[in-house]
């Protein structure tokens, strides 16, 4: 070829033609050796665990993140749960004081009920007779009253008489005049 004439042009990324001169400053490019189907399937496996390489790095990416405004949002929200914190304990515990004091309001009305009850009674004549009868054995002048005995005593006087036992220093003391008694 003559300095005049121009070669023609190979297209990047394509080796030169044989007979060719490589363009300035490039060495050829060697070709693999391996067959064309192994190659593809070479290549096509590499590029497939490249883009799940690539896949699991963007999702560690995405997971481990944290933007500011994330940060900040939890801030906010930590203040908040923790300035709501104590009124809420001190509202639930009011709320405890007034159930236990309405609980407490209606046992005194209870007992309010009951004594205006009694107090009703004992305004009335009858009512006091009665009681003065039963419990303190009263008499009318005019009446003649009998009391009946029967013969065992009351139950609360028999467990009283039966319970007297010597205590135990009693008890030792007399061991100890036994022995001394005691001849030799």
């Amino acid at each position: 070829m003559s300095p005049n004439q121009q070669a023609p042009s190979s297209q990047p990324g394509q080796p030169p033609q044989p007979g060719q001169a490589s363009p300035a400053g490039q060495a050829p490019q060697a070709q693999p050796a391996e067959p064309k189907s192994a190659s593809r399937q070479s290549r096509a496996h590499s590029a497939a665990q490249a883009a799940a390489h690539a896949a699991a790095l963007a999702a560690i990416g995405r997971q481990t993140r944290l933007t500011g405004r994330a940060a900040v949002l939890a801030v906010v929200i930590c203040a908040i749960a923790l300035s709501l914190a104590y009124p809420v304990r001190e509202y639930i515990a009011q709320r405890q004081q007034i159930d236990q004091l309405l609980a407490q309001q209606q046992t005194m009305s209870a007992q309010v009920k009951a004594l205006s009850q009694e107090d009703q009674q004992l305004n009335q004549t009858p009512y006091i007779e009665q009681q003065a009868e039963d419990q303190l054995h009263m008499c009318f002048p005019d009446e003649q009253c009998y009391e009946i005995i029967s013969g065992q005593p009351p139950a609360a006087s028999s467990a009283k008489r039966a319970s007297p036992v010597n205590p135990w220093y009693d008890k030792l003391w007399q061991s100890v005049q036994r022995a001394n008694s005691e001849p030799k």
